[in-house]
């Protein structure tokens, strides 16, 4: 009998990423993974980037997917949009990862070998546990904020994780069954962090793997100050909120 691999899909949300959207779609494809699918989850970008989705889809539409959202929504909603539809398709192993580049694609053999061997329920692809590392062309203040976002939210939520703010993750199917998406309340990248807090809050194993960062392809940055305000209120919220989830 033929051994099936599991389905893994690999969901990117992207608002404005025409350029970097083919290259991602390319290296994915050139994975040594089996049955790996891409589901794109776009904002309605402005500058084309659903129309190239689809026409990427149009060409391989055994691994590629789209979900078109009406208007640009915040990072969170695309990502439990496309995780959502990601379960219901039946996807084994869901991936996140950003559009832009920045993730290296080719980590993403060994998170899933780390996630299907071991006992972890969810894998991050860290910069900072040994080995993982950030591109010297990563401007300082960014480094400085994002080391600082990391010591911030331990602090306060108490995760002992190297990589709390990371947005390049495989989880398990049924953790994210488990940590009831439905009542995810944080929309840009304090995202990351309430997921990770849920995760630990039911006991679910997170193992860090090193990834280097890269800076992005093409494109800007989409953190605005309504995301660094929402991403400082985050963790009060979770620690001291009664969270559903």
């Amino acid at each position: 009998m033929a051994v099936v691999s599991p389905k893994t899909v690999v969901v990117v949300p992207t608002y404005n990423e025409r350029d970097n959207l083919p290259v991602l779609a390319g290296l994915l494809a050139d994975l040594p993974v089996p049955n790996l699918h891409l589901l794109v989850v776009d904002d309605d970008s402005p500058d084309g980037t659903g129309e190239i989705a689809d026409k990427l889809a149009a060409e391989t539409p055994d691994t590629i997917g789209v979900l078109h959202r009406g208007a640009k929504d915040g990072l969170g909603r695309a990502y439990l949009a496309g995780m959502a539809r990601a379960l219901d398709e039946g996807a084994d192993i869901v991936v996140q990862m950003d559009a832009d580049l920045s993730h290296p694609a080719s980590a993403i053999p060994a998170m899933i070998d780390a996630l299907s061997t071991g006992n972890a329920s969810v894998v991050i692809g860290s910069r900072y546990v040994a080995g993982g590392s950030i591109a010297s062309d990563w401007p300082w203040f960014r480094r400085a904020l994002s080391a600082w976002a990391n010591i911030y939210v331990n602090v306060i939520l108490r995760l002992r994780l190297k990589d709390a703010t990371a947005g390049f993750k495989a989880w398990r199917a049924e953790t994210l069954r488990a940590l009831d998406l439905n009542s995810v309340h944080s929309n840009g990248y304090s995202f990351q962090v309430e997921m990770n807090h849920r995760a630990v809050r039911r006991g679910f194993t997170i193992l860090e793997v090193p990834i280097r960062f890269e800076e992005r392809g093409h494109g800007a940055s989409k953190m605005s100050l309504g995301v660094q305000l929402e991403s400082a209120l985050t963790p009060w919220r979770l620690r001291f909120g009664r969270e559903r989830g």
